[in-house]
């Protein structure tokens, strides 16, 4: 029973991830048309606020080695507040800087609500079943993620398609008017959403949530690290954090890029941005499998092990498809994907005992490969095509695969799988 409240507190603070993470499908779009800008300036977005991760990881494992993690996850909201309150000056005066400023500032608040309660839920059980806790926050991280570009994209890329139509035959002025109060709506949701989050950065702060103490560590993890001085004497800590980086690249190009996808094969805006919403329903799907199967049926390594050869299958079948059905097998990713982030938190820190902390926020760092590969995503699709760029994808699977088979278990003195 003690174990339930604080699994509801971090599982609202998942659905807070979620929602400000996949917004930002429907703001590639939504800016490429505010702004006017090309494929790989849109791609900016997702670089912006994923770049955030890199740079504010470590100093986050540091803050919360000075707060603790119920302190460390107020200031997270209170610093994504400030950052999405950015985007009223940014709608304002049509900022692109000032809106890849906002997120930028959201990340860095993310990444330090992170920070906190990856390890936070990962420690607050078992570890053979911490897949599984973190499916439900998944589930609630997924449901926010399917709403989001849902209401946002309701609002704000209203009729797209037929402004996108009309400014070809504008005048400079009346191009000007039509796309600044195309800016403008995103003001009311974005002060909504920076109120939200100081309500809960209050009501996190006042919340008995109990403090954990990952320094310590069980008496056999605690042996076995006597001699270590240094986190970079954990390889399998370091393999997971670079195939963390891929990972969340994959999955932020299978999320982001799929309504910029639709009008390539054919498919208009008007119907192409509600596929966000149809990749996080397959993550949600995913999640719920994970809640039933792991661990009574099958390990969590096993079930990495099916998800990266999942994604290299639907991976092919979207470069040899078209259409509809090449959509569906990039949106089929979410399944694919679903389970590979809780798969892997609790293999890459298992045994870090007193380093926990640090090697949390090296995971998190690993969350820049949700700016990174994005972008180099971008690149690809604007010099050959959307769907050759996918192309990406296969080398990325390939290597999460390799984490799957070998890499967890590489420096490990501790057997943590069969």
């Amino acid at each position: 029973m003690r174990i339930k409240k604080p699994i509801f507190i971090i599982g609202t603070l998942f659905f807070v991830f979620g929602f400000l993470t996949w917004i930002g499908s429907v703001l590639i779009p939504y800016l490429k048309i505010a702004c006017q800008l090309n494929s790989v300036a849109s791609y900016l977005v997702a670089f912006s606020f994923y770049i955030s991760y890199m740079v504010m990881a470590i100093p986050a494992a540091a803050l919360l080695q000075r707060t603790g993690y119920k302190k460390g996850m107020t200031l997270g909201l209170l610093l994504m507040a400030v950052g999405a309150a950015l985007f009223i000056p940014a709608a304002l005066s049509r900022s692109y800087i000032s809106f890849l400023t906002g997120l930028f500032i959201q990340g860095a608040g993310l990444a330090i609500l992170q920070t906190a309660s990856n390890p936070y839920i990962t420690i607050l059980g078992p570890m053979e079943s911490a897949a599984r806790r973190i499916s439900i926050m998944g589930i609630c991280n997924g449901i926010a993620g399917v709403i989001a570009p849902l209401i946002l994209g309701a609002i704000i890329l209203q009729d797209a398609d037929g402004i996108t139509a009309r400014l070809a035959g504008m005048t400079t002025d009346q191009k000007k008017d039509v796309l600044n109060t195309l800016a403008h709506r995103v003001v009311v949701p974005y002060l909504v959403i920076a109120v939200v989050l100081v309500i809960l950065a209050i009501l996190v702060h006042l919340s008995g949530l109990p403090e954990l103490d990952t320094d310590e560590g069980d008496e056999a993890v605690g042996i076995a690290n006597l001699s270590k001085t240094s986190i970079l004497q954990f390889p399998h800590l370091l393999l997971g954090v670079a195939t963390l980086f891929l990972y969340v690249g994959v999955e932020v190009i299978a999320g982001d890029s799929i309504i910029n996808y639709g009008p390539s094969q054919g498919i208009p805006l008007s119907t192409a941005k509600f596929f966000t919403s149809c990749t996080l329903g397959f993550m949600l799907l995913g999640y719920v499998i994970g809640i039933i199967v792991i661990p009574k049926y099958i390990s969590q390594v096993r079930v990495l092990k099916i998800s990266s050869l999942l994604g290299l299958i639907f991976s092919c079948f979207a470069l040899l498809t078209s259409g509809y059905i090449s959509v569906a097998f990039i949106a089929l990713l979410g399944l694919a994907n679903s389970l590979v982030w809780p798969s892997i938190w609790p293999l890459a820190i298992n045994g870090l005992g007193r380093f926990t902390k640090t090697g949390s926020s090296l995971l998190i760092a690993a969350v820049g490969g949700g700016a990174l590969l994005p972008l180099l995503y971008g690149w690809l699709a604007g010099h050959y095509s959307p769907q050759h760029a996918y192309g990406m994808l296969l080398p990325c699977y390939l290597c999460i695969f390799y984490y799957a088979i070998a890499g967890h278990k590489i420096g490990l003195p501790i057997k943590t799988s069969k």
